[in-house]
């Protein structure tokens, strides 16, 4: 009987040589399909390169989710697993749509709250967070479960806990978006979040062998985007991956029992960088909803300071590896310290950058 790391394993590389061979069919048939990049809207005189390829990040998943549920689930096909693919196959449609011709940033919002909206309701929640300063306030636990919607079918849910947790997916959505300015950056991001994710599932603190296997799962899909963004580019992953991989990391944040504490500090650098420049444009008084026409975000700002995309990339990356992985063996107290640590220090970068 196989043990679980050989399980996890195999089923990671499995994931990884199946994305692996759907880019490479997509660099043969995406350019007979006109599924071509567009360089000229940006400038760039490289010829064109197959895109949206995150959309076979999407199908490599689904593939692998059915038939882990088919095989491996202790409940298969809960309600709770239906309203995830209803959410990723309809982030799916809208994003690949919005790759091949940019739809209004509305559009693309409403979607992002509707997807958000059906996995909370089909039960992918959060209850209950921890109190960082509970030693100061004597309360342990910020209850999220009141104000409940008599809805007993979807078991009653809170109106707390669904703003909480629409806003939490809409921010890791986003902020990988946002993140995707340098060609791998996205995927070693990724990369490290599901591992770090995978982990933590697989500690005493979760103890959850599904979970992990399905983190693991996911880090070999990116792993395998990544070859192909890296060294040289030869697709593109578009909105459909990105914000594929962001949803994913922070579904799987909730299924570890809520904790949004790790969570941010495994995104924490886009998720912060997302809100500085956001503030920054609110002073500005400019729309938040505006693409960044100024490239505002840190990788864009340190690429005009004179540093390389593999200098930025090793930069972002290192400080999510560091908070991320040190994050799982932090108290609630400390996960707090790390986060100002994290901020003061990308708060630091901003102002360099901006130099």
């Amino acid at each position: 009987m196989p043990d679980h790391f050989s399980i996890i394993f195999w089923y990671a590389l499995a994931t990884f040589t199946g994305t692996v061979i759907l880019h490479a069919l997509a660099l043969k048939y995406f350019p007979r399909w006109g599924l071509m990049d567009f360089p000229g809207r940006y400038g760039l005189t490289r010829p064109r390169i197959p895109y949206p390829t995150g959309i076979l990040a999407i199908l490599a998943f689904l593939v692998f989710f059915a038939f882990f549920e088919s095989t491996l689930a202790l409940k298969p096909w809960s309600l709770q697993a239906v309203g995830l693919i209803v959410g990723i196959l309809l982030l799916a449609v809208v994003t690949f749509c919005d790759d091949r011709r940019p739809l209004p940033s509305y559009l693309r919002l409403i979607t992002q709250i509707i997807v958000a909206l059906v996995i909370f309701l089909t039960g992918t929640r959060i209850y209950t967070l921890t109190n960082p300063l509970a030693a100061f306030t004597g309360v342990d636990v910020l209850p999220l479960h009141r104000l409940q919607i008599p809805v007993g079918m979807l078991g009653n849910p809170s109106l707390l806990g669904l703003l909480f947790t629409v806003l939490w997916l809409s921010l890791t959505m986003n902020a990988l978006n946002w993140f995707d300015g340098i060609r791998g950056q996205v995927s070693v991001v990724s990369v490290l979040g599901f591992i770090t994710i995978g982990l933590l599932s697989l500690s005493g603190r979760v103890g959850d062998f599904s979970l992990g296997l399905i983190s693991f799962a996911l880090a070999g899909i990116a792993l395998a985007c990544l070859l192909f963004d890296r060294p040289s580019p030869l697709s593109l992953l578009g909105d459909s991956g990105t914000m594929f991989f962001g949803l994913l990391l922070g579904v799987l944040t909730i299924f570890t029992g809520g904790k949004v504490a790790t969570g941010f500090l495994v995104l924490g650098v886009p998720l912060i960088d997302s809100f500085i420049v956001i503030t920054r444009r609110i002073l500005k008084g400019k729309s938040v909803f505006q693409g960044d026409a100024q490239n505002e975000h840190l990788h864009h700002r340190l690429l005009r300071k004179g540093w390389t995309e593999w200098q930025i990339i090793l930069l972002t990356s290192g400080l999510g590896a560091a908070f991320g992985i040190t994050a799982l063996f932090l108290s609630t107290v400390e996960k707090f310290l790390a986060a100002l640590a994290l901020f003061l220090i990308m708060l630091l970068l901003s102002i360099y950058s901006g130099r």
